[in-house]
């Protein structure tokens, strides 16, 4: 749902209950004088029934809708999930506010990679600002997910996709600088040599669930500034792009907000092996800088939450050993619950 101009625009969503689900793509308004909702009945042919796609406004008045997630039924107990890539722009006909017409839209640039749960938010300069999500790989008897911690902006002024790409800390630029005056020559080879490209970095973090069992985080981080862009002129700049500051690791279904310029991203969840863990750190980052992810909030090993589905006898008795820290755990989030309330 977005805000454009007195209305809210609802798109698509899903509703399952026990037996079926079903999935929509139909359009409704919100009127915030009269308080009233009305069908919008677009012309054209606009996005599949689906959920969870990227909403947002562009500066021309129109309403971009990308991606999105949907299941179909093959068979019986059988479904198959679609993670759709396609963008449409729905705007006013003829600048009537009563009649909408659905548009294809083909944007260039980079694009994301096809990915469900990832979360939007708008970046300065009306520019739609797009993170994370996960890629499952659905079988018949199992699903396996990968995550992403990647940054896109979607301009629409341009119709265009670009990668987010971190530059790096403002003091080793000086010091890359520095060195290429004292050292031009050195520079100058290694731009024309093979040693410009810098490997993947990965960097492993471990969480230690109430249980005692460890669950590895495993980010492979790419130089900063390497996508896309001039490979390093001197060693200084290697050493540099050797070593980038590890930010949020990869989740699906973050939440973001974007406040003077700045990028917050808090929580979000990942699995590892058949279980699904909730994260609680939070990090920030200047969007005008594009430097380095900051860490306000670290990850907390004690608070960690992972989820399951269990009736076994077995995992109840396990459970009981640990009832007194559960009930501590319960009365604090009862508490936080509160508090938020």
């Amino acid at each position: 749902m977005v805000a454009w101009k007195r209305q809210l625009i609802l798109f698509g969503g899903f509703h399952e209950s026990t037996r079926d689900y079903i999935y929509y793509n139909d359009v409704y308004a919100f009127n915030l004088d009269t308080f009233t909702w009305s069908k919008l009945s677009p012309s054209g042919t606009g996005p599949t029934p689906r959920s969870g796609c990227q909403m947002s406004v562009t500066p021309q008045g129109g309403i971009v809708i990308y991606g999105g997630y949907s299941k179909q039924r093959v068979k019986k107990d059988v479904d198959k999930g679609t993670r759709h890539s396609d963008m449409f722009l729905l705007k006013p006909e003829d600048g009537r506010e009563d009649k909408w017409v659905w548009t294809r839209m083909n944007p260039s640039g980079v694009k994301p990679t096809p990915r469900s749960g990832f979360s939007v938010a708008m970046a300065p300069n009306h520019q739609t600002l797009f993170f994370g999500g996960v890629c499952d790989e659905e079988e018949e008897e199992s699903l396996a997910g990968e995550f992403f911690n990647d940054l896109y902006f979607y301009d629409a002024t341009r119709n265009r996709w670009f990668e987010g790409q971190l530059k790096g800390p403002k003091s080793e630029k000086k010091k890359r600088r520095r060195g290429r005056r004292e050292e031009p020559e050195g520079g100058s080879k290694l731009a024309c040599g093979g040693a410009g490209t810098q490997a993947p970095v990965e960097v492993v973090k471990e969480v230690v669930t109430e249980d005692g069992t460890v669950v590895t985080i495993k980010q492979v981080l790419s130089a900063p500034g390497s996508a896309g862009q001039p490979q390093s002129e001197d060693e200084d700049s290697l050493e540099e792009a050797g070593s980038p500051t590890p930010g949020p690791c990869p989740r699906s279904n973050a939440m973001l907000a974007v406040k003077h310029g700045v990028l917050y991203v808090y929580g979000g969840m990942f699995e590892a092996g058949d279980r699904q863990v909730t994260l609680s750190d939070l990090h920030c980052l200047d969007l005008h800088r594009m430097e380095a992810w900051k860490t306000l909030v670290e990850m907390d090993p004690e608070t960690q939450e992972w989820l399951e589905e269990t009736d076994s006898e077995e995992d109840s008795e396990e459970v009981e050993g640990a009832e007194g820290g559960d009930e501590d755990e319960d009365e604090d989030s009862g508490e936080e619950s509160g508090a938020e309330d």
